[in-house]
């Protein structure tokens, strides 16, 4: 193993040059759909304020909790418990702490 590759192992815990490039590749893919992520999570707190803002508009209340059990169950099915987890952050992120 050349030091090159020696670095790379390190970077990455691979032991071999070819999983050490597949490891960095697919990290890269990683990076990008993370930066999606949070793109789309910058969309949904936008789209989030819309509805408060109406809701308070018109009279009602901030949140609406019927409306956040439904996302709550939505992720747990689609994601098991950790799921739920994801959706709590999510919501808190989107209309804040309650």
């Amino acid at each position: 193993m050349t030091t090159t590759d020696m670095t790379t192992g390190d970077a990455t815990g691979a032991r071999t040059s070819e999983a050490a490039d597949l490891i960095t590749g697919a990290r890269e893919r990683i990076d990008a759909l993370d930066d999606r992520i949070i793109g789309l999570i910058q969309e949904r707190t936008a789209v989030s304020a819309v509805i408060q803002e109406a809701r308070i508009t018109s009279g009602g209340r901030r949140v609406n909790l019927s409306r956040e059990l439904e996302v709550l169950g939505h992720y747990r099915d689609a994601l098991g418990r950790p799921g739920t987890a994801l959706a709590m952050t999510l919501l808190e992120l989107c209309r804040g702490r309650v």
